[in-house]
């Protein structure tokens, strides 16, 4: 029940700009900036299609360096696999670019159908993110990413629509 209600607190009470000296915004903020819609297939034999969403939830020392929530469901092999993960990520540009490549890491949940049987389950997994995004619109991209898990064991490639808040 805290969980849920820390989830409701950090989507919807928006963002909390401290303000430093000389009335200039924080550049560390923390809030729901924008989500994203993915879909894309894991390469690590288990012939899954993987389905996901992101949030974006906080910005840690400017825009460029951000923090992102976000579950994973892949379907398709013997056992449904879910994902819940946090990551940091490094925004090589700003978001004015019409391309803006990325790179982060974080840790992911890991669970999977008839987890009692299967013996590395529920699991903590070391994440990585590499992609890139495409801005179609002021606010919107599409984005390619690798994403690999389990310390690349497992290895994911998403393509997606994302969303970003203006200020």
């Amino acid at each position: 029940m805290r969980f849920l209600v820390a989830l409701f607190v950090m989507c919807w009470a928006g963002p909390l700009a401290a303000q430093e000296e000389g009335g200039q915004p924080a550049k560390f903020r923390i809030g729901l900036f924008g989500f994203a819609a993915q879909a894309g297939i894991d390469f690590s034999g288990d012939d899954q299609a993987v389905f996901g969403a992101t949030l974006d939830v906080g910005n840690l020392y400017g825009e460029r360096l951000r923090m992102r929530t976000g579950a994973e469901l892949g379907i398709g092999s013997t056992a449904n696999t879910y994902v819940f993960n946090g990551e940091i990520l490094f925004r090589f540009l700003p978001d004015t670019m019409v391309a803006v490549p990325y790179v982060g890491g974080g840790l992911g949940l890991f669970t999977q159908e008839q987890c009692d049987s299967a013996g590395s389950c529920p699991a903590v997994w070391l994440q990585f993110a590499l992609g890139f995004e495409l801005r179609i619109r002021d606010h919107i991209a599409w984005f390619l990413e690798y994403h690999a898990e389990d310390a690349f064991r497992r290895n994911r490639l998403f393509v997606g629509l994302t969303t970003r808040r203006g200020r």
